[in-house]
């Protein structure tokens, strides 16, 4: 079976990576380069039961893709962005699991550098390689990007995969050390596609939803969520703007007491197109940016829905 069978719209990426395999020129590095959503970390997943098959014994081949899946397979260490909590590193999802409010995104640390640095010092234990999947490389802290390098100038028996939205991002140094592979946003009918085939049809009626997505299917879910997870009354109150000072403080205030920021953030990226789109009016985009803006400044989010909900209910 094609471990990319289910990778749609990736052609071009799915071919270099074949092809490497079947000439048997592998390089000691890749970097994934696309946006987020698009099928980086599926196809990262796909080329690691590849390599991790090459020369193993038929009868294991069936046991790689759910090891590939649950990261459990000895000879694959797989790294992701954490946030630091009382001397513990915890991924994104972890500190969701446990309600932890964080004002800034997690990070690829030095720590985890060094995880990668002992992993490597052994020898494969069932393939041939070992292999290293880092996601959101780009936000590897400039400490930690420099003890990558170190790795990367050696990593003996292994293939290193870092997967990134964009190689400006990264250190040039590192960037030139890896083989780029190129992931392209999806086409409409491919993103249906991925949705359909994720149990997610019903975003498709959601135009707002598919536009904020930008050929991203990871997106639109992630933008779907998010939506569904804002009280039912926030909603509605959220498709109406405020009409007098009241209304406007109440709205701010119930937003801020129920989104954290990074929720807010996207919210005002999801209200800017909405508004744009039934209302046509740019002065109205122009505000929603300034917002953004100065969410991602850490001006206290009360006050930004404060001052913006105010700025429209006296136009309305």
């Amino acid at each position: 079976m094609n471990p990319f069978a289910d990778l749609i719209g990736q052609s071009q990426a799915v071919d270099l990576l074949q092809r490497a395999i079947q000439l048997k020129r592998i390089a000691p590095a890749y970097l994934f380069v696309g946006a987020d959503g698009i099928g980086k970390s599926m196809a990262a997943a796909s080329f690691a039961s590849l390599l991790l098959s090459l020369d193993v014994p038929e009868h294991k081949h069936n046991l790689l893709p759910k090891r590939i899946k649950n990261r459990s397979h000895p000879d694959l260490l797989w790294v992701e962005p954490t946030y630091l909590e009382k001397g513990e590193l915890i991924t994104n999802q972890e500190a969701l699991a446990r309600g932890l409010r964080r004002k800034s995104p997690p990070q690829i640390r030095i720590e985890q550098i060094r995880s990668i640095t002992e992993f490597l010092s052994r020898p494969p234990l069932e393939a041939q390689r070992l292999l290293v999947v880092i996601e959101s490389a780009q936000t590897i802290a400039e400490a930690a990007a420099n003890a990558l390098l170190k790795t990367l100038e050696e990593p003996g028996q292994a293939t290193i995969v870092m997967i990134a939205v964009n190689p400006d991002a990264l250190l040039p140094t590192l960037v030139s050390r890896c083989q780029c592979i190129p992931f392209a946003r999806l086409s409409t009918n491919n993103l249906h596609k991925v949705l359909q085939q994720q149990g997610y049809e019903e975003i498709i009626a959601h135009p707002e939803i598919v536009a904020l997505a930008q050929g991203s299917p990871g997106n639109a879910i992630a933008t779907w969520q998010q939506w569904q997870a804002i009280s039912p009354q926030l909603r509605q109150q959220l498709r109406k703007l405020p009409t007098n000072p009241l209304e406007a403080l109440n709205l701010a205030r119930t937003i801020d007491r129920e989104l954290d920021t990074q929720a807010q953030i996207w919210l005002v990226d999801y209200l800017q197109y909405y508004y744009w789109h039934h209302q046509l009016k740019p002065e109205l985009v122009k505000q929603w940016e300034q917002a953004r803006q100065y969410l991602l400044s850490y001006v206290q989010p009360r006050l930004v829905w404060e001052c913006i909900f105010l700025q429209l209910a006296n136009k309305n």
